[in-house]
């Protein structure tokens, strides 16, 4: 039933912050823009970022984004203001994780899979 990632939305209440940093990380504007809504295709998938003024910030959904080298992306990651939550871990198999909090309070994870082949999953 499962196919995939498909959308990670967090919550934001600075949006036009969030956008900004955001677009830097990804490395090119969104492809869809509103005050209520920003959406950037990465890899296939749509990171999504939702205003938020009701206290929902700080509580975004974990999610896992694929990256070639996790340390590289984890340095990256902090250089744009991130702060460490969980440093790059290996979990068996070659397959590395790490998570950081954003400037806006969420937790931005991502996996390193040697194994993970998108063509397999079209």
């Amino acid at each position: 039933m499962l196919k995939g990632l498909r959308s990670a939305i967090y919550p934001v209440a600075d949006m036009a912050a969030a956008r900004k940093w955001y677009e830097v990380l990804v490395g090119k504007p969104p492809y869809f823009d509103s005050d209520a809504y920003v959406g950037f295709e990465v890899g296939g998938f749509e990171l999504g970022l939702l205003k938020s003024d009701d206290g929902a910030c700080n509580k975004g959904v974990q999610t896992l984004w694929g990256v070639d080298d996790a340390e590289a992306a984890i340095a990256r990651l902090e250089e744009l203001g991130g702060q460490i939550l969980s440093p790059v871990a290996s979990v068996g198999g070659g397959i590395k994780t790490a998570s950081i909090t954003d400037p806006f309070g969420n937790q931005f994870g991502i996996i390193e899979n040697p194994d993970f082949d998108l063509s397999k999953c079209r």
